[in-house]
């Protein structure tokens, strides 16, 4: 298992406040000069495309304005996984022609430095205790109503939510594995309210533990936890 780590350089230590907005644009933007037909196949308009990666910023000093995030640095970090090597290993390739490019953000601009290869290991344990590098989002849609509700860890519908959002994203990539011994309990959880495409959103960061076969927590470890792992959420690294 491998996952890439992104040291972006910044022209003022500042980035907007929406991330995920941000980082969706400059990932497209890699896949699109890379490859049209795996943009196509990701990021196609006619249909929803259910993604097996997810991402982490670590933002050095980070204060949080309206509609800014103020750096103690002119650069960030960005930790990427994904599920599918093959894909992996093409995001890689992307990544790399984007190296010293400027990538322009509202009177502003990015510069990604540098990318690097990680290894880590593979899981061969049925129970962790993980951290959560980004928010963690367990989301309840009503398909009558359209309408989303977001659990957290301070919520009795948590656990369950979660599950059934695994439920749904194995189905749909038509991965088979047992969920029914999966289970997500709060050790140290924290309700947060994170910005989902500019929207205030419950959900949770924290420590928590993850039970389930190792198959299974080995592939959630590269693809994520709960909704919306694509856009910046759901990425947790073992504490234990």
């Amino acid at each position: 298992m491998t996952e890439l780590k992104l040291e972006f350089l910044l022209e003022e230590p500042e980035i907007p406040a929406e991330v995920d907005r941000l980082l969706l644009s400059f990932l497209k933007a890699s896949v699109e000069k890379y490859s049209p037909e795996l943009f196509g196949k990701l990021y196609t308009k006619k249909q929803s495309v259910m993604k097996t990666y997810c991402w982490s910023c670590y933002l050095p000093g980070a204060r949080f304005a309206a509609d800014k995030i103020y750096l103690k640095e002119s650069r960030f970090m960005v930790t990427f996984s994904d599920a599918d090597m093959g894909e992996l290993f093409e995001f890689f390739n992307a990544f790399q022609l984007m190296r010293n490019i400027e990538y322009p953000m509202g009177g502003n601009s990015m510069k990604l430095r540098e990318v690097k290869a990680k290894k880590i290991p593979e899981i061969k344990e049925s129970e962790l205790i993980i951290k959560m590098q980004s928010s963690l989002l367990a989301r309840k849609h009503d398909p009558e109503n359209n309408t989303d509700i977001y659990y957290t860890c301070e919520d009795p519908e948590f656990s369950d939510t979660l599950k059934d959002n695994l439920k749904f994203f194995l189905n749909k990539i038509g991965w088979d594995e047992d969920v029914d011994c999966f289970s997500i309990v709060p050790v140290k959880g924290k309700k947060i309210v994170a910005k989902v495409w500019g929207r205030p959103t419950n959900a949770s960061i924290g420590i928590y533990k993850l039970q389930g076969t190792p198959r299974l927590l080995d592939f959630l470890y590269s693809a994520g936890l709960g909704s919306r792992r694509s856009e910046g959420h759901g990425k947790w690294e073992i504490v234990w």
